[in-house]
């Protein structure tokens, strides 16, 4: 899926690069004041994980890793002005694996949770509204809303060999997101978008044996996907 997205994100470099070009603005205004746009895609979500140590009783330098996950993304844009715009971001949970890391690392998944990352931005699109290539870039709030965290044997091995199962909650939080991308307009309607968000989020763990962990996630979501203007 990685290579897909980059080969699709390649591709929509080098068109845009070929439009710019030739020469390729229409007469037809895109992206105007009062435009509403739709975007259907995928997004990946890596987190880049700097782990705190969980809390005693656990082995010295017990972190963990989060692994990356990709899902549907759908994103509603409206234009305040012909450069001003303002970005909902939807879609359906990510799934992430937690795994072992530190003085731990090699034993296995953690656990797994699920976040849904609703992110609502305002964006400043660089040039006319009827040109073909518009970069954009963009500044908004994450709400990382997690749920459905579920607990390993191996996590209950570490924190509680020979008793009941261990849990553990991730507290939601709102974040900070940083946002670049760039917009190619095929026709007056459709287009094509790639998106990049940075959300600088930091959140705890705590565990049904008492233990807690912080651990820094701070997300890179890089998104592709099919526009329509209405």
């Amino acid at each position: 899926m990685k290579k897909t997205m980059n080969r699709a994100a390649h591709v929509l470099a080098q068109a845009a690069v070929l439009s710019v070009a030739l020469g390729a603005a229409s007469t037809a205004s895109a992206q105007s004041a009062g435009d509403w746009i739709l975007k259907v895609g995928v997004n990946r979500i890596t987190p880049k994980v700097e782990s705190g140590n969980v809390s005693a009783p656990a082995l010295p330098e017990s972190k963990a890793d989060v692994a990356a996950d990709t899902k549907p993304i759908f994103n509603i844009t409206r234009m305040l002005t012909d450069n001003i715009s303002a970005e909902l971001d939807l879609g359906v949970p990510y799934k992430h694996d937690l795994l072992a890391a530190g003085s731990i690392a090699g034993s296995g998944k953690l656990g797994t949770s699920e976040v849904l990352p609703p992110t609502a931005l305002i964006q400043y699109r660089f040039f006319e509204p009827n040109a073909r290539l518009r970069p954009y870039v963009g500044l908004g709030l994450t709400y990382a809303y997690f749920q459905k965290e579920r607990g390993s044997a191996q996590l209950t091995a570490l924190l509680n060999t020979g008793g009941p199962g261990t849990t553990f909650s991730l507290k939601s939080k709102f974040a900070a997101s940083f946002q670049i991308g760039a917009s190619l307009r095929i026709d007056d309607r459709w287009g094509a978008d790639i998106g990049i968000i940075k959300t600088k989020l930091k959140t705890t763990a705590s565990f049904s044996t008492g233990q807690t962990m912080e651990a820094r996630l701070d997300p890179l979501a890089v998104s592709l996907g099919v526009t329509y203007k209405f």
